[in-house]
């Protein structure tokens, strides 16, 4: 299980550094924004949940012009850098909550974009929370990372010591197990591996910790690894140096579905839920 408490302490920490190591996480929301270009979708308001420093938010700005984006995210230092960015009548609406307990109305958003946070939330909740807010036929698209993520450092911890160094990630079709699970519709899911290298595995730890991105698990070590175990990490990465630099691979899994439409009934009506009926109507 994920100890979100140490999530929220990382990424506090990390805010004023992030943007500066953040280059596959910049990347990979960037892929995943390009694939709106084939969706047919006008929203009236956009969720971008995890928004971190506010990359995405940017790129939702200039595609969607006038309309509104709520930048949510678990620590409150990375919305007040997501604040600094752009001209001030395109910032965004910031707010800090869990993608689990979202602090949003139902019915409330049009588009849910989210990169990069997944892997930080327990998804059965995180998905039933987005379904509750998208109104119908609203669309949610999501980058995630895989169980081959950090396979190489997991590996060389693994030769070391049988503790949990690196945060566990899930199957892809576990995730999309997940999103049917949750009812949303239509889901669909790929994958791409991408590689990051470097010289020493020193160099990979200190991105990692800048990032924030640390082992976020409650079965994690709580002692300080000693330099005779981080010398022993190092020579065992050293099997995977290649062209004199050290592999770091992320499995990168690109998600969407939809909100479901309501479905007419036997006899042609449309069942519609209370909380997608305004409140200012009377009854004649």
């Amino acid at each position: 299980m994920i100890d979100k408490g140490r999530v929220r302490r990382s990424f506090e920490r990390a805010a004023h550094e992030y943007d500066r190591v953040a280059v596959l996480q910049r990347e990979i929301a960037d892929r995943m924004l390009e694939r709106l270009d084939y969706v047919r979708l006008q929203p009236q308001r956009i969720l971008d949940l995890g928004s971190g420093t506010g990359h995405a938010v940017d790129a939702l700005h200039r595609r969607y012009r006038r309309v509104p984006v709520i930048a949510l995210d678990v620590a409150h230092g990375m919305l007040l850098q997501a604040r600094r960015r752009g001209r001030w009548w395109r910032r965004p609406l910031c707010v800090c909550g869990d993608a689990e307990s979202l602090p949003l109305a139902a019915d409330s958003v049009d588009l849910i974009v989210s990169n990069a946070t997944l892997q930080w939330c327990d998804l059965q909740r995180a998905f039933a929370e987005c379904l509750r807010v998208l109104r119908p036929g609203g669309l949610f698209m999501f980058t995630t990372f895989g169980r081959d993520t950090l396979n190489e450092l997991r590996q060389a911890w693994s030769e070391v010591d049988g503790d949990s160094h690196v945060s566990p990630f899930l199957d892809m079709h576990d995730i999309g197990d997940t999103l049917v699970h949750a009812r949303f519709a239509d889901p669909v899911m790929d994958v791409e591996r991408l590689t990051l290298t470097y010289d020493r595995v020193r160099d990979l730890m200190q991105d990692l910790k800048t990032l924030g991105a640390h082992n976020a698990t409650h079965q994690r070590p709580r002692t300080l690894t000693g330099r005779a175990r981080l010398a022993a990490v190092e020579q065992a990465y050293e099997i995977h140096r290649h062209a004199g630099r050290l592999p770091a691979s992320y499995e990168v899994i690109y998600g969407h579905a939809w909100a479901p439409e309501p479905k007419p009934r036997a006899d042609g009506s449309v069942a519609i839920p209370l909380s997608a009926i305004g409140g200012r109507g009377k009854l004649a």
